[in-house]
């Protein structure tokens, strides 16, 4: 009895690892924005002072079989060279999409979870990000639209001192 039983539970977590691990209808999604895009970006570093504009491209490949979208973007911001990456995926498991963002203006990453809003056609992204300034984390909101296949609009929150502000608005148009 005691090795049927061993025997059942590994084939229940070999069960569950296949459905964490295989690619689903929210992966395919994903994959629709597999192409170049261009971008165009404010930044709002003062609520006060206006918006900082900036366009780039931006490069979107899926990655490991599928799991994850990868987004490779370059542009200039406040006259220097930008580069970032963002790496998208669904946590088949969690029931989230979780998204990390590194770029060249940081040494952090910022990691944010979030959940597909059907009838909105977004997702609403929580997570923190750490303030340069002080060195304690900040909350982020972040808030992704499917315009349409070939248009997507970002809108970026963030938390200090208990007050939300926009720091980043960014568009990405599929060339």
């Amino acid at each position: 009895m005691h090795a049927g039983s061993s025997f059942a539970q590994s084939e229940a977590q070999m069960k569950a690892w296949q459905a964490y691990m295989t690619p689903s209808e929210n992966h395919k999604m994903l994959a629709k924005d597999v192409g170049k895009w261009k971008t165009e970006m404010s930044s709002y570093m003062d609520p006060n002072a206006p918006a900082i504009k900036s366009v780039g491209t931006a490069e979107t490949s899926m990655i490991l079989g599928g799991r994850y979208q990868q987004t490779v973007y370059k542009g200039n911001m406040m006259g220097m060279q930008f580069e970032g990456i963002s790496v998208l995926g669904y946590d088949n498991t969690k029931k989230v999409f979780v998204t990390s963002w590194i770029d060249n203006m940081g040494t952090g990453m910022m990691v944010l979870e979030g959940k597909w809003d059907q009838p909105g056609k977004s997702v609403t992204y929580l997570g923190k990000s750490v303030d340069p300034m002080t060195g304690k984390d900040i909350k982020v909101r972040q808030v992704v639209t499917i315009e349409s296949e070939k248009s997507q609009y970002m809108e970026m929150f963030m938390t200090t001192d208990g007050k939300e502000t926009k720091s980043m608005e960014l568009r990405m148009t599929k060339m």
